[in-house]
């Protein structure tokens, strides 16, 4: 193999060196960019198109400048700058194999004022990237700490945050509301993100994510470092209120007294770092009507009312305690919904009691109508907890003669009348839903109700086709939100779109003939063989 023509160059060992110190790289990579440099300076002069190498010797910085040429088998080749027929290879080096390379040492290169420019900037451009490589890897791990940085400078109301290693961005909506920082003011703010971007890391930093205060209380309350107390939630309003719950795992120490501290020393510790934000410790609660009335505190909660499926909460409050239990603005029910993920209502007891009287006049008067009762009966079926006609049916004869004041007889009775005023709507819907044009093989494919039937002759789902062009979400709209669940959904469209695919398997009827609905569908025809 030929020997490469080699200055000796220790300067260069003595740069990578103060570099690599400076930038806190490795030596190595700051030698890389080095050789990537005089690379790019080598093809400049002998051809940009050439395979051009360049080594830097670690020892005494010796550069030794080739040409690489690979030896491949096809001829002609694909390159003829980079490759050569091993049958030509051969002639210069007898015994090489394809896949090798020629090298072919080339003399030094004299560094013009261009061309070290460039080197330059090969060479910064290169330990840029390492260095933004160094950081990523560095703080990629930290997301959630709370860092310590100085404002460098302000870019359109964000802060760029020198942390010494690495700069971060403090975006203007992560300030606290009204809080100003200046050039070289001091910043404690806590990663929320770390990317990695073209132009680098970015490193997000805030001071409203609710971790950044869950991280401040572990600073200030040893407890929860130690993880005897565990922070479950928290809520802000940045700079104006918060509310965070606790729970200890030791039962002999309060998790709300050991945050709050001596005289209040640690809570206080916190509120002068969040600009004077409010701050609500509670008592976490795996019951979610205790957690939910501990979250509305200082309010008095008298009643909570849940809904698991809608994750939805009602609470009455005394008619005192309403604006207390709102807060201004909302800001009290609003953080309490972010802390317990429940949405809450809140009603005063005057209001809960109208609604409740209101409700039971409805209930009793649809019995009334309904059953040809008086509001006797009525009254006592609505007290019972019926809230529907079909409910009367549903429920066993015992139960119902088992009400104070009925007996079998009684019970017997409202039954049949029960079933003789459902099957008279169940009539009038149906006579309804054919007004409308609803075709029997719509009401076959889902298995609706009258009532939905009607719903969606009303909306203009009339035909097999209308109801195969419905998506899941407009199909549960139009029939109500409780009618059934997106699987459900989704299956009725899809039996609905069978007859789709049918035709294109070739079994569609011919041209000029009626369409027939999908044997799953059931299609109803009467006596004269026509479509009913």
């Amino acid at each position: 193999m030929a020997v490469d023509v080699a200055i000796a160059r220790p300067e260069l060992l003595q740069v990578a060196d103060a570099v690599a110190r400076e930038k806190m790289i490795e030596r190595d990579e700051v030698l890389e960019a080095m050789e990537q440099a005089i690379q790019k300076a080598g093809r400049a002069k002998y051809g940009h198109e050439k395979d051009i190498r360049a080594i830097i010797d670690r020892r005494n910085g010796e550069v030794r400048l080739s040409r690489w040429t690979e030896v491949v088998e096809q001829e002609p080749v694909e390159n003829e700058a980079t490759q050569i027929p091993v049958r030509i290879a051969q002639k210069f080096k007898p015994g090489i194999q394809v896949g090798e390379f020629i090298v072919d040492p080339l003399p030094p290169i004299d560094f013009g004022r261009i061309a070290a420019q460039t080197a330059k900037q090969v060479i910064v451009q290169r330990v840029r990237e390492v260095e933004r490589k160094k950081q990523y890897d560095e703080y990629k791990d930290r997301v959630g700490e709370i860092v310590n940085g100085i404002v460098k400078r302000t870019e359109y109301g964000n802060l760029m945050v020198d942390l010494g290693r690495a700069e971060a961005l403090l975006r203007r909506d992560e300030t606290i509301p009204r809080e100003a920082f200046r050039n070289g003011d001091r910043v404690r703010a806590y990663i929320y993100d770390v990317r990695e971007e073209p132009r680098g890391p970015q490193l997000f930093l805030s001071r409203t994510h609710p971790g950044f205060l869950a991280k401040l209380f572990a600073q200030e309350v040893p407890e929860i470092y130690d993880g005897i107390i565990e922070i479950k939630a928290v809520a802000r309003d940045p700079g104006s209120r918060a509310k965070m719950a606790v729970i200890s795992r030791d039962s002999s120490i309060d998790p709300v007294g050991a945050c709050v501290g001596m005289r209040g020393s640690r809570v206080q510790a916190v509120v002068q770092e969040l600009q004077g934000e409010k701050i609500d410790i509670i008592p976490w609660s795996g019951d979610n009507a205790t957690f939910v009335v501990n979250a509305l505190a200082p309010a008095e909660v008298t009643k909570v009312v849940l809904d698991d499926e809608a994750r939805r909460v009602e609470v009455v409050v005394p008619d005192d305690q309403l604006s207390l239990a709102i807060g201004r603005r909302g800001q009290n029910v609003r953080l309490a919904s972010q802390l317990t993920r429940w949405d809450i209502d809140i009603l005063t007891e005057a209001e809960e009691s109208e609604r409740r009287q209101e409700e039971f006049r409805k209930r009793t008067g649809l019995f009334v109508e309904a059953l040809d009762v008086d509001d006797v009966i009525a009254g006592l079926l609505v007290t019972e907890g019926f809230t529907s006609i079909e409910d009367v049916i549903a429920v066993d004869d015992d139960e119902l003669a088992s009400i104070e004041g009925f007996d079998e007889s009684v019970a017997a009775e409202l039954k049949r009348r029960a079933e003789a005023f459902l099957e008279q709507r169940d009539v009038e819907l149906d006579e309804k839903r054919r007004a409308l044009g609803v075709e029997d093989a719509v009401a076959e494919a889902g298995g609706f109700t009258p009532a939905q039937l009607v719903s969606l002759g009303e909306k203009g789902v009339k035909q097999l086709d209308d109801l195969a062009d419905l998506a899941s979400d407009e199909l549960i709209e139009i029939l109500g939100p409780d009618s059934m669940d997106e699987d459900t959904a989704n299956a009725i469209i899809m039996a609905a779109r069978q007859h789709w695919f049918e035709g294109e398997d070739g079994e569609a009827p011919e041209s000029g003939e009626q369409d027939e609905a999908p044997e799953a569908a059931g299609e109803a025809v009467d006596g004269d063989g026509q479509k009913a």
